[in-house]
């Protein structure tokens, strides 16, 4: 593991990562970089990366790459923060698309493969690579429709998912941070596990 260290004119991270960023996936002699190859390759290897069935499998590939590629309003006003609630009093035209389209796409793939998973009764990719939108959303307290909301509150439940944000947590002198300037007329609450209170700045 590499932690990440403040902005640099050269990321400490082209050490080891072709492109100066993370993820990158080190196997060997084999370096595997772009969070959708990674995931390929590790389906190459291994059985139940993305869901058995020829269907539930496309769809799923399909969000993933979508995810990977799109919602960029929601991944620059929304930065992601285990630790921080912020209320929104104006929610951005764009913004508002990337919500309604997140929640029209997860409501699809729950009605359609039949749940508890996005893309059946297995936890797959396509899981992990939207887990990180939850806890935007519960950052920001983004509205979602009752089953968006159900996935979302089983994903903070998942050991697969949660592992290392409680581990991160427990961590002394663990203090959540985020860029205020992204919404300076928003209301933030600072959530300090640590410390057991809530930190509210205006």
């Amino acid at each position: 593991m590499h932690p990440f260290a403040p902005p640099a004119a050269t990321s400490p991270f082209s050490r080891f990562s072709p492109t100066g960023k993370v993820p990158v996936l080190i196997d060997g002699a084999q370096t595997v970089w772009d969070s959708l190859a990674i995931v390929e390759y590790l389906a190459e290897r291994h059985p139940h990366v993305w869901p058995e069935a020829a269907a539930a499998r496309a769809w799923a590939r399909s969000a993933a790459a979508e995810m990977h590629a799109g919602f960029v309003t929601l991944r620059n006003l929304c930065p992601m923060s285990c630790g921080v609630r912020v209320r929104l009093t104006q929610l951005p035209p764009a913004l508002k698309r990337d919500i309604a389209r997140l929640d029209a796409l997860w409501q699809d793939g729950l009605s359609t493969f039949g749940g508890p998973w996005l893309a059946g009764p297995a936890f797959s990719a396509v899981d992990a690579f939207y887990a990180p939108v939850v806890f935007r959303a519960q950052s920001f307290g983004l509205a979602l429709s009752a089953p968006a909301q159900a996935w979302c509150e089983r994903i903070r439940r998942c050991r697969r998912c949660s592992f290392g944000i409680s581990k991160r947590w427990r961590k002394p002198g663990a203090t959540p941070t985020m860029n205020r300037k992204c919404w300076p007329a928003a209301s933030w609450s600072t959530i300090s596990a640590r410390r057991g209170r809530t930190e509210r700045r205006a």
